[in-house]
């Protein structure tokens, strides 16, 4: 049975244990999970965090923020080691706190958008692997599976396409190293949403963040939900559908993902009623 998530970037950015009455907000919406972004691990108490969310009966999942010092595709060693370091402790979190998965565009860097050469690219590519083949055994040490998750064309210059993830996965190889999707990114770049998910198939596809194509409110905008349905029942997911948008990101990370203008009349009206409309669809 699918479950329903609500990010915590739908509030607040960075997230902190300041933050945590958003728990009781998620559980009374009637969400199954909080989605915890890590953009400084350090500002978290996670025994903390994972008692409450315990109390509320909320489950946990874990997201990346992937700003330009977390890249395991930069030129740059240390910044590759960073992103490694980075993506191995939340992979500890994701363990501590029973999440699943760990989920983002894990290959690079949100706002590395450059025309580079053929060479350049295969360069970034190989450190991209080399860095994920290493995560995919700590992650399965963990217990967590790896979403890499394909990010639109003015996001970066990577992987953008579910084939791009697809060629990308297939060459690291690895069990615990699978496919995550954001149908906002997919609305742009995909030609039709439910024809990839059938093409991940259930093996492959390891969590969804059901956006819309606005990154508004689910159901108010024209992304194809009821094909998405229709393919997630087909290939037999049981993963969660999660809201993953904006309602006060920080400056980096508005610079980073384009987010100029609120997305909805508030961050409690787009998650309660995008809960509304995930009930109403995915039954």
């Amino acid at each position: 049975m699918i479950q329903f998530g609500v990010s915590t970037f739908v509030w607040v950015s960075p997230f902190s244990t300041a933050s945590f009455d958003l728990l009781h907000k998620v559980a009374d919406m009637g969400y199954d999970i909080i989605e915890v972004a890590v953009e400084d691990k350090d500002l978290i108490d996670w025994p903390r965090l994972k008692k409450l969310a315990n109390e509320m009966g909320l489950n946990v999942t874990i997201s990346g923020a992937f700003g330009p010092n977390r890249d395991i595709s930069s030129d740059d060693a240390a910044i590759r080691k960073n992103g490694f370091t980075y993506i191995v402790d939340c992979l500890r979190i994701a363990e501590e706190m029973g999440s699943p998965i760990f989920t983002g565009p894990v290959y690079s860097a949100v706002g590395k958008t450059r025309l580079v050469s053929d060479e350049r690219k295969l360069q970034e590519r190989t450190w991209c692997i080399e860095s994920l083949r290493e995560v995919g055994d700590i992650a399965k040490s963990c217990g967590v599976v790896v979403g890499v998750e394909p990010l639109n064309r003015f996001e970066t210059d990577m992987i953008n396409t579910a084939d791009q993830a697809l060629s990308l996965v297939n060459e690291i190889g690895h069990s615990s190293i699978k496919i995550s999707l954001d149908t906002f990114h997919n609305n742009i770049e995909e030609k039709n949403i439910p024809a990839t998910i059938r093409k991940i198939g259930r093996e492959l596809l390891c969590h969804v963040q059901g956006n819309e194509s606005d990154r508004g409110t689910p159901g108010t905008g024209n992304v194809d939900w009821s094909g998405i349905n229709e393919a997630l029942t087909e290939i037999g997911y049981e993963g969660a559908v999660v809201i993953e948008t904006f309602g006060a990101p920080s400056e980096e990370l508005a610079k980073a993902a384009s987010i100029w203008r609120p997305l909805a009349n508030s961050a409690d009206e787009l998650a309660s009623e995008g809960l509304a409309f995930y009930k109403s669809l995915f039954r």
